[in-house]
């Protein structure tokens, strides 16, 4: 059976705001431990995906903080201890001091983060 850490994954990221650790495990998944140090609505790196949302499930929990997920039916906002899932056609908005471990399908997001990656290059 796979097992990943925040210490143990194999991909490490690092952008001011923002730390997160992967792992791809088997059976498709992606596991993050994602940091953040300072409140950020990602919306605008969802830009040029269909409604401009991010297009990849997740499931989470969060550890410390809030979370908020705005979709086209509203918004629903997290905190610590909340377990959460989030369908494809969302915008995250994540608070300062938040930390969460989430999966996500791997192909699905691959596929929204080389969008997200070309919109930071582009500077969001």
């Amino acid at each position: 059976m796979p097992k990943s850490s925040k210490k143990t994954a194999a991909e490490t990221v690092r952008i001011e705001g923002y730390e997160g650790h992967f792992d791809d495990l088997e059976g498709g998944y992606t596991v993050g431990f994602e940091t953040y140090t300072q409140t950020a609505d990602l919306a605008p790196f969802f830009k040029g995906l269909p409604d401009d949302r991010c297009q990849c499930s997740h499931w989470g929990y969060v550890l410390k903080g809030k979370v908020v997920f705005r979709t086209a039916d509203g918004e629903e906002a997290f905190l610590a201890g909340d377990a959460y899932y989030v369908p494809p056609g969302h915008t995250p908005e994540i608070f300062e001091g938040t930390e969460v471990v989430e999966f996500s399908p791997t192909d699905e997001l691959k596929r929204t983060l080389e969008v997200v990656g070309r919109n930071l290059e582009a500077g969001g």
